[in-house]
């Protein structure tokens, strides 16, 4: 199975290189940025040891499609795709907070509400949910956003601008634009007989000071979808609804013993487990996008990525 899990490009006028949890960002002239999604996997704010082949490729082919299905709401920082898992962008400097929307009790919220919490930064809930109800009106749960793989944190609306973490001004656009992505997901979604749970954005300024979309959209790692059909009746029968989204990686490394915490282990990843993820997100492109998921060439991955971003980056 082959996959990219790192990559040591030396494109020309590179200035930098950041690693994320799943991307690898290129900084080329303190002017664009080449995104490469790789095959790694993270869960819990750890990045597994294994790689699922084809991943990287669905998150970036998924993330672009949103973004050009966006941009008439929302500017982003996207110029092209030269390669199936590269995306090529204007350079932003990213706010420091990622924009969590969820029309549903699930995920982080229902375990935190199952603790007994009825405030989610700085958001009243209701009593009287269950898992995976529909919330009477979207809420926005933001979270710090975490440096070098650390976990992300909880934040009120109230605790980002008294800290100065974003100006007042800068932050009502955050979260006007949140609800507007969110609506247009979700009736994407509806489209295709899916819910958009529940996701997250994040945001970055231009050197022109214009507030843009930046990093993924609308994909499995950053979102959660349930299918429509017969989520009514599983909510009334208690059960747990069919869903499109991470969370079933997270399901089987709890059933494990691990939840990212000190001192347990990351469970052993075989071969066919491996398998079975790749081919779980190669179902949630197809039933996300609503079109069959063509595999990309993988004889040499990182010579086929050079190649593409050379010949973009030669005609900037």
């Amino acid at each position: 199975m082959k996959t990219i899990s790192k990559t040591h490009f030396n494109f020309p006028n590179q200035k930098s290189i950041y690693r994320g949890k799943v991307r690898e960002v290129y900084n080329i002239n303190d002017e664009y940025l080449v995104m490469i999604a790789t095959d790694r996997l993270s869960a819990f704010d750890v990045v597994l040891p294994k790689g699922i082949p084809y991943k990287g490729q669905i998150l970036n082919q998924i993330a672009t499609k949103f973004m050009d299905l966006t941009k008439d709401i929302v500017p982003n920082w996207l110029l092209a795709t030269p390669d199936p898992n590269v995306a090529i962008g204007h350079l932003c400097e990213p706010f420091k907070v990622e924009m969590v929307i969820r029309g549903y009790l699930s995920g982080h919220a229902a375990r935190e509400y199952k603790l007994g919490k009825r405030t989610l930064c700085g958001v009243t809930l209701v009593d009287g949910l269950k898992e995976n109800d529909r919330l009477p009106i979207p809420i926005i749960t933001p979270t710090t956003k975490a440096d070098n793989g650390s976990h992300d944190e909880d934040i009120s609306r109230e605790d980002i601008l008294a800290k100065g973490i974003v100006s007042e001004q800068d932050y009502l656009i955050l979260e006007k634009y949140t609800r507007a992505l969110y609506q247009r997901g979700s009736e994407i979604a509806a489209s295709r007989g899916l819910i958009l749970v529940d996701t997250k954005y994040e945001f970055g300024k231009t050197k022109s000071g214009e507030i843009v979309l930046i990093d993924e959209i609308h994909t499995p790692d950053s979102s959660r979808y349930f299918y429509q059909e017969g989520y009514q009746e599983r909510q009334d029968r208690g059960e747990d609804q069919k869903q499109l989204s991470k969370e079933f990686v997270r399901r089987w490394l709890i059933e494990n013993g691990f939840q990212g915490r000190e001192g347990q282990a990351i469970p052993d990843m075989t071969d066919a487990y491996i398998e079975s993820v790749s081919e779980r997100y190669i179902e949630l492109y197809e039933n996300i996008l609503g079109e069959k998921f063509v595999k990309a060439d993988v004889s040499n991955i990182n010579q086929r990525i050079e190649r593409n971003v050379l010949e973009y980056l030669s005609k900037l």
